[in-house]
């Protein structure tokens, strides 16, 4: 006989002894205490389940709450007066000159030729700006056509202190305005009979003329040819009739 029938055999034999009859009423009873354990569990669960519940809202308030309480009235913050509204800056000087065709005295021939055959001339025109009470005229570069008519180009004037203190004033020039080269010019106050300057270590000496309105005014310019801008000029030197040096 093999193992498996063996086996086989052995589950075919009834047991040697018998089952006792099942207690219905024990089977019962443990039955119900199992199921009441079941349901105040389930029961335990629901309220644990509230209560997260309840912290979960209690939560979600507290964090739409606004950090920031409202002031009581007795800290609010004071109310501000209505912004002033702000004052504009001040214009820089202006500058009134007489009209062009007009010079303050004599207008002085520099002896160039430009647009349209039309020469070049030097002359004083006035200034009557408040806020420069001490400067009461400036140098003016102009055509000048055969009927008389000018044709401003490029002004020059003082624009702080006294437009007569010692010394010199205005200097400009040595641009090409409207295809004409306007030579560096200027004023000096003081009784100058000659001005000169050097140009690259050689000497130079501009055209003197007094003011036809204020001799003590002498009103000056350099050959373009000798001086191409007023950068060049180191330094300029103011002499009196005698051949003393005015300035330093």
């Amino acid at each position: 006989m093999t193992d498996l029938e063996t086996l086989r055999s052995a589950l075919r034999e009834p047991p040697a002894g018998g089952f006792a009859e099942p207690d219905l009423d024990a089977i019962m009873t443990k039955g119900r205490r199992i199921r009441r354990r079941r349901r105040l569990a389930a029961g335990g669960g629901g309220i644990a389940a509230a209560v997260v519940t309840v912290l979960v809202i209690v939560g979600a308030v507290a964090l739409k709450e606004p950090a920031q309480r409202p002031l009581p009235p007795a800290a609010s913050a004071p109310v501000t007066s209505s912004p002033v509204p702000p004052q504009p800056a001040p214009a820089s000087p202006t500058i009134t000159a007489a009209p062009a065709d007009q010079p303050f005295g004599e207008a002085i021939p520099l002896g160039v030729k430009g647009e349209g055959g039309r020469e070049l001339v030097l002359y004083a025109f006035a200034i009557e700006e408040p806020r420069m009470p001490d400067v009461r005229f400036g140098l003016q570069v102009a055509y000048r056509s055969q009927s008389g008519e000018y044709d401003a180009l490029l002004a020059s004037n003082e624009f702080k202190g006294s437009d007569r203190s010692f010394g010199f004033h205005a200097v400009d020039g040595g641009d090409v305005i409207r295809g004409t080269f306007v030579p560096v010019f200027g004023y000096f106050a003081g009784p100058a009979a000659r001005i000169t300057s050097t140009v690259r270590g050689k000497p130079v000496e501009a055209k003197a003329i007094p003011w036809s309105e204020d001799p003590s005014v002498v009103i000056f310019w350099f050959d373009g040819a000798q001086v191409e801008s007023a950068g060049v000029l180191t330094p300029l030197v103011a002499y009196d009739a005698k051949g003393q040096r005015l300035t330093k």
